[in-house]
């Protein structure tokens, strides 16, 4: 699909740019190649069931939001708790007053990737844009080449980060038409240990595109729990690509949960590199009316003795479409590999629908590798059980749809966070529903 449309942007973009002086070529070869490869279409393996001629069909455009007039209360319901270590981005743009690092250790660094830029320029020059590769994603060479801002993470050696940290993406009015483009960057030395929830959250109901990337780095001994929460606007459009990198005995936890936006993809790639790493991915999502949600992971098994457990769901009413595209290769070095990937979908009406396609590549002969896709409807046995006694058939399948999701929500290790989707889950089914 054309990218000619973006062109005149990016010039624009290139010529009003701060940063380093081997930014801008980054840039420039990232859209260089995104102009290369074009929008993906249904012919290419990976997007084959997901059409993103929606996004390719209108140009959107660059974003220089004002301040913003919104305040924490506005942002409560998005806040999960206030305790957490937060950064507040509205439009792309950093809000101090809306953000707080209160406890932070003084050794960890958090910083905007702007500033990032202007006060390390050579250690994000080391990490920015060498694990997510753009040779062949066109939407991860559309964000190297325009991203605005984002931030980027520090952890040192040893260092533990006992109190989450909260990236808040907000989007309004003002960003109707725009493309928001954030970059996360995340290295956690040997032996740290960080816990990151990022949200991308809108207030009202405005139609806009977000390509996100987050690159992360897991050295040895190190472990990152990353919760991604996609609850954009019924009328926005988002793609999301995380790329991970795990060294030696290293934990990578993710979960993803998406509700929102007329049309979402969620990447998360790992590279189990070390022996004796962990990864585990987890994900759910909740559909409803026409929207599609895509959901993609890919596991790399590089190294001997290293694991992976996914675990994803999605319930769908309406005239929805789920996607799940789950990869597992392992590498001929990578004996004893333990992998286990399970989808399960349940469909809610008669139109909603589900494409689920596991794929296993392993060229090791010591493995334990297994995957298993259902697609379903409510069983019966259970509805009638629940009605036999004295449950309403609206109440009973609203309290089988909660303890489906229920399975994948109890992988959730942060509690502020597993009771909020939790309860907003248990509303969601049994709203208007329960006497």
């Amino acid at each position: 699909m054309p990218t000619t449309s973006y062109a005149d942007q990016f010039a624009a973009a290139l010529a009003a740019g701060e940063g380093p002086a081997w930014l801008p070529a980054l840039r420039e070869r990232a859209f260089a190649r995104f102009h290369a490869l074009g929008f993906p279409t249904t012919r290419d393996e990976d997007w084959h069931f997901t059409s993103v001629t929606p996004i390719a069909e209108r140009t959107f455009k660059a974003i220089r939001p004002a301040a913003t007039t919104l305040t924490l209360a506005d942002l409560e319901a998005h806040l999960l708790d206030p305790d957490w270590h937060r950064l507040v981005f509205v439009n792309g743009r950093l809000e101090p007053a809306l953000s707080t690092f209160a406890g932070l250790p003084a050794e960890v660094q958090v910083s905007t990737l702007s500033e990032a830029l202007r006060e390390q320029p050579e250690w994000v020059q080391k990490h920015l844009g060498t694990l997510a590769a753009f040779d062949t994603a066109a939407f991860t060479a559309l964000n190297t080449a325009f991203m605005q801002d984002g931030v980027v993470v520090r952890v040192p050696k040893g260092e533990v980060v006992e109190v989450a940290l909260h990236i808040l993406h907000v989007t309004d009015a003002q960003a109707q038409g725009a493309a928001i483009h954030p970059r996360l960057l995340v290295v956690a030395e040997p032996l740290a240990q960080l816990t990151l929830v990022e949200s991308h959250v809108a207030v009202g109901a405005p139609s806009y595109l977000v390509n996100a990337v987050a690159e992360i780095s897991v050295a040895n001994g190190a472990r990152v729990d990353h919760y991604k929460l996609q609850r954009e606007s019924a009328e926005a459009y988002h793609v999301g690509t995380v790329q991970v990198t795990q060294g030696r005995d290293s934990i990578y936890h993710s979960f993803s949960f998406a509700e929102g936006a007329a049309l979402s993809r969620t990447n998360v790639y790992t590279k189990l590199a070390g022996t004796g790493s962990e990864a585990r991915l987890n994900g759910l999502y909740v559909l409803d009316g026409a929207q599609h949600a895509d959901h993609q992971t890919f596991v790399e098994h590089l190294a001997e003795a290293c694991a992976s457990r996914e675990l994803y769901k999605g319930i769908l009413d309406g005239e929805s479409h789920g996607v799940f595209n789950g990869k597992v290769y392992v590498d001929p070095v990578a004996q004893r590999t333990d992998g286990k990937q399970t989808n399960k979908a349940l469909i809610l009406s008669e139109k909603a629908r589900v494409d689920t396609k596991p794929q296993l590549e392993i060229f090791a002969d010591d493995v334990k590798c297994t995957h298993g896709a259902t697609v379903g409807r409510l069983e019966q046995l259970p509805l009638f059980y629940l009605k036999s006694r004295g449950i309403g058939a609206e109440n009973a399948r609203a309290l089988l749809t909660y303890a489906f999701a229920a399975e994948v929500l109890e992988t959730i290790e942060v509690d502020a966070l597993r009771v909020t989707l939790e309860k907003a889950i248990f509303e969601r089914f049994t709203h208007h529903r329960m006497d």
